[in-house]
């Protein structure tokens, strides 16, 4: 118990030191906090010179509510319990395994390592997705599930920074899904990590902008602003009642598995969900709401 103890007092030191670093320009490569400023400060002007919906409003509804949500998910939740919660998960396992004199690394397929750099990031990236593209739909499949992915949902008009809006209980999910990933291939490093990260944060902003883009024949392999409003579309016929475009960054699974849908431009339809308009408006009770139901 003691070594658990020592674990996350460990892990609480470790991420509020980084976190300094990284606000203080003492960190390179994995300076998510700057990296996610750059990037928002980036997508939001595209949205202001090129935007979409041309009556939205620039400081649109929810606008500094989802701000929050950006830096609390990104920075603050970790803070709180993510890193901690990792840390003990991945002991207790380590520990769980020594016992039948097994590691994670036994169940590893192959050495990524020995790939060109180029392709063993690859096999990361698209890894790492399809692992999310499955959680995604899950989260719209089961109703326990479905209650703490509302709070994303609940966006009523879509900007960046709505991509970051979502329950803590998300990340719990999908990081223990993608934990499966790094166990089967494993072997990457922090730099990695980073590249793939802004990648997929980049596109995600993207996604969620106001800006009609669709990236030409590429919408068939990346997720786009024209085809993610469908996503979040609160009207959607009785046979796709469970979600449509669930790709996170990339859109090929959903071509893939029939789970596309774009049926005509969807600048203007409405976004939500059934009953939305009793859903809390604020951050606590969002936060509460999937608890108490």
């Amino acid at each position: 118990m003691t070594k658990y103890l020592e674990l996350i007092k460990n892990s609480y030191t470790g991420y509020w030191n980084y976190l300094k670093q990284s606000v203080l320009f003492e960190v390179q490569w994995e300076n998510y906090f700057y990296g996610l400023i750059i990037i928002s400060l980036l997508v939001w002007g595209l949205e202001l010179l090129f935007p979409w919906r041309k009556n939205q409003p620039v400081f649109r509804k929810d606008f500094w509510l989802d701000t929050f949500y950006m830096f609390f998910n990104f920075f603050l939740l970790n803070l709180i319990v993510l890193i901690a919660l990792s840390n003990t998960t991945e002991q207790l396992l380590n520990d769980a395994l020594a016992i039948f004199n097994l590691a994670v690394s036994n169940f590893q397929l192959f050495d990524i390592n020995t790939f060109p750099y180029a392709v063993k990031l690859l096999v990361f990236f698209i890894s790492l997705d399809f692992i999310q593209w499955f959680t995604h739909t899950l989260l719209h499949r089961y109703e326990f599930l479905w209650n703490f992915h509302k709070v994303h949902h609940s966006v009523k008009q879509m900007g960046f920074a709505a991509h970051l809006r979502y329950h803590w209980m998300e990340p719990v999910l999908y990081n223990s899904m993608k934990y499966v990933v790094l166990a089967i291939i494993g072997g990457f490093t922090a730099q990695d990590v980073a590249i793939v990260h802004f990648f997929n944060i980049s596109i995600g902003h993207l996604n969620h902008a106001n800006i009609n883009v669709d990236y030409g024949f590429l919408k068939y392999v990346f997720n786009n602003p024209k085809m993610h409003i469908w996503h979040h579309a609160k009207e959607l016929p009785p046979e796709r009642k469970n979600g449509v475009n669930y790709g996170i960054t990339l859109s090929i699974w959903d071509y893939l598995f029939k789970t596309n849908y774009i049926p005509y431009d969807g600048r203007d339809i409405e976004i939500g969900f059934e009953g939305d308009e009793k859903f809390p408006k604020n951050f606590l009770g969002q936060e509460l709401y999937p608890l108490k139901k």
